[in-house]
């Protein structure tokens, strides 16, 4: 089987599982249906490491076009395979998508709540805030990608590694999921993305489009930062790293602050013409 076929075949099977306990914890109707956000960090770590068992021997199952730019950004993989790694896991994580609506097919009619059935395929904010919600997206990525190489440095029992992939992917939904839903991988928001609006789901709502650039830009931001920081830190022993990251993360809450303060007074003089 060659590499293509294992990401896309990866990132299907990801998706599948990912998008599939999404499916059964919002439905209406479904047996799982509000047994809520650990059930569904649980589903998704499980879904990466079962992933990742399945074509980790194929392709190295990066199943996540910002682990693939990510690692080609430091070195750890060459660029001429990006494009083909990256058309495989879109390509992957639609097909994922349409599997899940059949599987779940008499249940859309049975839910009326337009913004479940689009969480069954992609991300969207808690709260909408758009420097916010592409900061933690990219903070999600960065401790993705950061903290892969570190699993990746230890020595494990043979077959383990996955299964430690997939704890990390709940301690990032536990702790960081719940701003944006911890898209971390732009094929897997925005592939399923597109199913959703391709496919015929009775009142559906719209794709919320305006959103969709965060999950897509944020992870791939965060993936390659992650990469960067973990390379000069712990492999070249990067003092300065360790310094530019502590005033870039000045920098951006003083950014988020004066964003935040700015929206606030527009908001206050709007309120004040309307009054």
């Amino acid at each position: 089987m060659s590499a293509f076929i294992g990401e896309l075949v990866g990132t299907m099977i990801l998706i599948i599982f990912g998008g599939g306990v999404v499916a059964g914890v919002v439905l209406n109707k479904s047996k799982a249906q509000n047994s809520g956000w650990i059930v569904i960090t649980l589903g998704w770590g499980l879904a990466v490491a079962i992933a990742v068992y399945a074509v980790g021997g194929i392709s190295g199952a990066h199943i996540n076009p910002a682990v693939t730019i990510g690692l080609a950004a430091v070195g750890e993989f060459p660029w001429s395979q990006v494009p083909l790694y990256v058309i495989a896991q879109f390509l992957g994580a639609f097909l994922g998508a349409v599997i899940v609506w059949l599987h779940y097919y008499p249940h859309w009619r049975s839910t009326q709540d337009k913004g479940a059935k689009l969480a069954v395929f992609s991300t969207d904010p808690a709260i909408k805030h758009t420097p916010s919600n592409l900061i933690s997206e990219i903070i999600g990525t960065f401790t993705l990608l950061f903290c892969l190489l570190a699993i990746g440095a230890n020595q494990f029992t043979e077959g383990l590694n996955p299964l430690i992939v997939g704890f990390l992917i709940v301690a990032i939904g536990l702790s960081l999921g719940g701003t944006t839903g911890y898209a971390i991988n732009p094929a897997r928001d925005l592939g399923p993305r597109i199913a959703h609006f391709l496919l015929p789901i009775p009142g559906k709502g719209d794709s919320n489009w305006g959103y969709a650039w965060i999950p897509v830009i944020g992870p791939l931001i965060g993936g390659v930062l992650g990469a960067y920081f973990y390379k000069l830190v712990f492999e070249n022993g990067s003092s300065g790293a360790v310094i530019g990251f502590v005033a870039a993360l000045t920098i951006l809450a003083l950014f988020v602050r004066l964003r935040s303060s700015s929206v606030g007074d527009e908001e206050k003089k709007m309120h004040g013409l309307s009054s």
